[in-house]
């Protein structure tokens, strides 16, 4: 029974095309790398995809998202291959979403509303599914309309007065009460949580921070020698993990927290800043990076970004490049493709610009436990500095 219901949910998995705009100033492996990503959330949805679709412009239409042409061939590929859902790489307005589902008559999500969707199964402590559900209802409010399409037959003046109008009015009323009770719920949860913070206060606080799928939670699991949840999807951790670590006789604390993105949806972020208090109030952040990604040095960038709107970009860091064994060294020469190109080792990283622009900066594989020791000391060295500025009159035997 077990082998026939796993076979029935693989055949009921939804299929997906995806659809970007190459904008300007915007290579075209950029927007592959971009498209990749985003099939990696399908993908960590449940879903397969099995095309992109992509087109230059100016902008996004302000209609469609793409010009009418484009829309017409996504439309026969859709209706050829039965394709369920159609995913585009930007958040849609209210009129696009309701402009593209009329023409291809399939269900259309954006990221955000994909972003939504994974985070709202992740989501596992009363703090998590209450931010999610507010997040929620706050991206739903601006498209109230298109839930209710099957009201346009009744035809009304110029308005179109009616029971649709009530419908919607009454709906979004609802959904403002529900958004209020949501933000009181939060702030007790948030006045539970600091009391929380303030009781673990005498310890050193370290915080992990980075893109999604970096190896944070491998990092923690091998410091902590904890259980934390951890695979290869996207926001595999969503509610933050604070766990106690020894490192030789020096005791701190160690969080978790969710993995950044390019393109999270705003209201995401307002909800989760909460969820962020652990950077913003850590002593020390490790900055972890996937140096095997081809686009590491974005990905940089955008936790970067991130960090400074949360107001803890200035904090001590120390850069961690994780997966080293599964990095591959650029080809340097296009006409010679054939060469192969020797692996990079430990030192080749040290001696590396990487080393150079971000002191001080490790480089480990997690999951093979290699240079683990350097990371190790290296953090307790600056644990063991703050620690003693704080406590000078605690004769720990350093």
């Amino acid at each position: 029974m077990g082998k026939q219901k796993t076979y029935d949910t693989a055949l009921k998995q939804e299929r997906a095309v995806l659809v970007g705009v190459i904008t300007p100033g915007e290579k075209p492996e950029q927007t592959k790398e971009y498209l990749d990503e985003l099939a990696f959330l399908v993908d960590t949805a449940g879903g397969k995809v099995e095309k992109n679709f992509t087109q230059k412009m100016l902008k996004p239409d302000r209609a469609t998202f793409v010009g009418t042409g484009k829309l017409e061939e996504i439309q026969a590929y859709v209706k050829a291959e039965e394709i369920d859902m159609v995913v585009f790489d930007d958040e849609l307005s209210p009129s696009q979403l309701r402009n593209i589902e009329r023409e291809l008559q399939v269900k259309i999500l954006d990221r955000s509303n994909l972003i939504l969707d994974i985070f709202a199964g992740r989501a596992q402590t009363a703090q998590a599914k209450t931010q999610v559900e507010l997040a929620q209802l706050q991206y739903l409010l601006p498209r109230l309309t298109r839930l209710w399409t099957h009201l346009e037959r009744q035809k009304g003046g110029i308005g179109m007065r009616g029971p649709g109008e009530t419908q919607i009015e009454s709906d979004r009323r609802m959904i403002l009460e529900k958004i209020s009770l949501l933000k009181e719920r939060l702030k007790l949860i948030d006045r539970q949580n600091e009391t929380q913070r303030k009781n673990r206060s005498a310890l050193i606080r370290v915080a992990l921070v980075g893109y999604t799928n970096v190896g944070k939670s491998t990092i923690m699991n091998m410091l902590a020698k904890s259980d934390v949840f951890a695979e290869n999807k996207l926001f595999a951790t969503l509610d933050t993990t604070v766990r106690k670590v020894v490192i030789e006789n020096l005791p701190f604390l160690l969080s978790d927290t969710v993995g950044f993105i390019r393109k999270l949806p705003h209201h995401l972020v307002e909800c989760f800043k909460s969820t962020l208090d652990e950077v913003r109030e850590a002593d020390i952040l490790v900055h972890v990076v996937d140096v095997s990604h081809p686009n590491f040095e974005d990905q940089i960038h955008t936790v970067n970004e991130t960090l400074n709107d949360l107001g803890a970009r200035d904090k001590d860091t120390i850069m961690i490049f994780n997966k080293i064994d599964a990095y591959v060294t650029p080809e340097k020469d296009e006409f010679n493709l054939e060469e192969e190109v020797a692996p990079l080792t430990l030192a080749d990283f040290k001696k590396s610009w990487m080393a150079h622009n971000n002191a001080p900066a490790i480089f480990i594989s997690a999951t093979q436990k290699e240079n683990v020791e350097e990371f190790k000391e290296l953090l307790y060295e600056k644990v063991k500095a703050i620690h003693v500025n704080r406590f000078p009159y605690d004769k720990l035997l350093y």
